[in-house]
């Protein structure tokens, strides 16, 4: 495959956006570059990182040394006998603070000299779709809309370029009910927004770096979608195996399900050509208590996936079969046969459907 650059979308998916480095990796080994990254949630994280230039080797080594535990930290009120959790939600929204995440994103940002979103800035753009190699899917919940930053910077009340790269992650990753949401005071207008994890409006954004007048993209997008190991398990049956007694843990796993449906049950064919599956093997998305050896396995699930996908990728076949003006509705597909499983497309079919 001689293919030197990609636009890249990484899925959200918590812990098992390990993954998404994985196929990263193999990614870069098999020579290709990224040129502009997307991303949600955890995708988001990995987005990132890669616009910021860390290198595969680089997340290798982030990756091994996560301090997944200390992202869960906790005010006052989350210390509370009994009802510490519960409190936690009802005054503060989620039940862990997320600065802690932010600080260590901050650093790792600030180690390639990178804070705002001017610093990752392409000069030859002429538009502000085009303007910056990053974006990050959030969900405004007061405004009832998704934003894609920077591009939507302005609606919060801020200039695209000066948005702090660390900041829009640490939205991104507000997982309901676990993370506090993000409350942002516009200074233009005073109005409060309320902003959580993206992934409930869109966790797989594959459709941002698509051409809209019709030309032949210049280099290919790649999706890389976080699928289970077994996507046949009803969606109730994956709610009850994570809950674990309190109501607490039973919404978490609610949310945490609901994000992972997302952008799935009707995926275009021209989407699913150019996805990369990556099976998460059981990995919860908040298991923030991840064993290294876990890490590792689901690490090189990534990597394989994405050599998979790569050895039968073909751009100038997707081109001409679905970037010709045809229309092709998986939706159409579905209709006509027999139901099955939506949330993992056949690793055979994909680059050639």
């Amino acid at each position: 495959m001689n293919q030197p650059f990609a636009d890249l979308v990484f899925e959200g998916g918590g812990v098992k956006g390990i993954g998404l480095a994985g196929a990263y990796s193999a990614l870069c080994e098999r020579g290709v570059g990224p040129k502009r990254v997307a991303g949600t949630s955890a995708g988001a994280i990995t987005a990132a990182l890669v616009a910021a230039g860390y290198s595969a080797e680089e997340l290798d080594e982030i990756l091994l040394t996560v301090p997944f535990a200390r992202f869960k930290d906790t005010a006052w009120e989350d210390r509370v006998p009994v009802i510490g959790h519960p409190l936690s939600v009802l005054l503060q929204r989620g039940i862990y603070e997320g600065g802690f995440f932010r600080e260590w994103m901050r650093e790792l940002l600030a180690a390639k000299g990178i804070r705002t979103f001017s610093q990752l800035a392409d000069p030859e753009a002429t538009e502000l779709k085009d303007r910056y190699r990053l974006k990050v899917i959030v969900s405004d919940v007061t405004h009832r809309r998704l934003l894609v930053l920077p591009d939507d910077a302005a609606s919060l009340g801020i200039e695209p370029g000066d948005l702090d790269v660390a900041y829009a992650v640490r939205m991104s990753m507000s997982i309901p009910i676990f993370f506090e949401p993000v409350m942002h005071r516009n200074p233009r207008t005073g109005l409060d927004h309320l902003i959580v994890d993206g992934g409930m409006l869109s966790n797989f954004p594959v459709w941002l770096f698509d051409t809209t007048k019709g030309e032949p993209p210049r280099w290919p997008t790649f999706g890389m979608l976080l699928v289970e190991a077994d996507p046949k398990v009803p969606v109730a049956h994956r709610v009850e195996a994570r809950e674990s007694g309190s109501i607490i843990d039973y919404v978490k796993a609610l949310a945490s399900t609901m994000m992972e449906a997302h952008d799935r049950l009707y995926l275009e064919k021209a989407t699913f050509v150019r996805t990369i599956p990556i099976p998460t093997l059981g990995v919860s998305t908040t298991e923030f208590e991840i064993t290294p050896e876990r890490i590792r396995a689901l690490y090189e699930s990534g990597r394989r996936a994405a050599f998979d996908f790569l050895d039968r990728w073909d751009f100038e076949a997707y081109k001409a079969e679905y970037r010709s003006g045809r229309e092709h509705s998986r939706r159409e597909e579905l209709a006509t046969r027999p139901a099955a499983p939506l949330s993992a497309p056949p690793s055979g079919g994909l680059a050639r459907a």
